[in-house]
């Protein structure tokens, strides 16, 4: 029996430091051919190695090191923050817009579309023209009032009628008919736009020389008009004349 306690003396001569307590199995006997082989194999990429290395290290010492240095430009550029404010995210997509694949400059806040050209807004019967007006402003972003301008309906022979602050546009367009080459409604200028009566329409697309000979043939026609009523107003004066004297001599 043997307490627990009680410390275990070991022998000095069977235990050195360094060596373990316990007895360590030898590995088995490996083969002689294996064992002849194994240094032959493991001298030649040593061999290799120190002459790559070599090699390598003329190398380096031949070419020359450049000092790496840290140009002063790349202290100006600042990377642009992720997040931003709701104010400036706003901002930014105010400026950032274009119209009808037009850019918009936001700096001047000028925008002029080309002539003719279209776009669309959702409208009802029960809209105005200042109605109107106010939502064509701000899809093209336009600051001026709607008092400026004015809607004109333009059709295909080159009339073009103003429409009044209190019609409908909508109810306008159905009755012209659902064809787009017929009538047109186009947002102008109210001091640049001009109504076209529909007399002086028939004449727009004629050329020069056609409208010309118009204008003599006009001439011409108003020449014998004024001598009809020239010989007409002479032969009524003669008669009122006439009559006076019968009344003269009756007296």
């Amino acid at each position: 029996m043997q307490d627990d306690r009680e410390r275990v003396h070991l022998p000095s001569a069977s235990w050195t430091p360094g060596q373990p307590s316990c007895p360590l199995k030898e590995p088995p006997p490996q083969d002689s051919k294996v064992t002849t082989e194994e240094p032959s194999t493991q001298t030649v990429p040593k061999a290799e190695s120190s002459r790559d290395g070599s090699g390598s290290l003329e190398e380096e010492e031949e070419v020359p090191q450049l000092m790496r240095t840290k140009s002063d430009a790349s202290c100006m550029i600042q990377r642009r923050p992720k997040c931003r404010a709701p104010g400036e995210a706003q901002r930014i997509r105010r400026h950032r817009f274009s119209i009808n694949g037009h850019f918009y400059n936001h700096k001047t806040s000028v925008f002029t579309p080309a002539y003719g050209s279209m776009t669309n807004v959702r409208v009802n019967s029960t809209m105005t023209t200042l109605q109107v007006l106010t939502l064509l402003l701000n899809k093209f972003r336009v600051e001026d009032g709607p008092g400026e301008f004015a809607l004109y309906i333009v059709h295909e022979s080159g009339e073009r009628t103003k429409l009044k602050d209190s019609e409908y546009p909508l109810i306008s367009r159905i009755l012209h008919g659902p064809c787009e080459k017929i009538v047109k409604i186009f947002l102008m200028e109210a001091d640049l736009g001009e109504e076209v009566p529909h007399d002086v329409a028939q004449y727009i697309k004629f050329e020069m020389p056609v409208l010309d000979s118009f204008v003599e043939k006009l001439k011409e026609e108003e020449e014998r008009e004024i001598i009809k009523l020239t010989t007409k107003f002479q032969a009524l004066r003669l008669t009122m004349l006439q009559r006076l004297e019968q009344l003269v001599e009756a007296k």
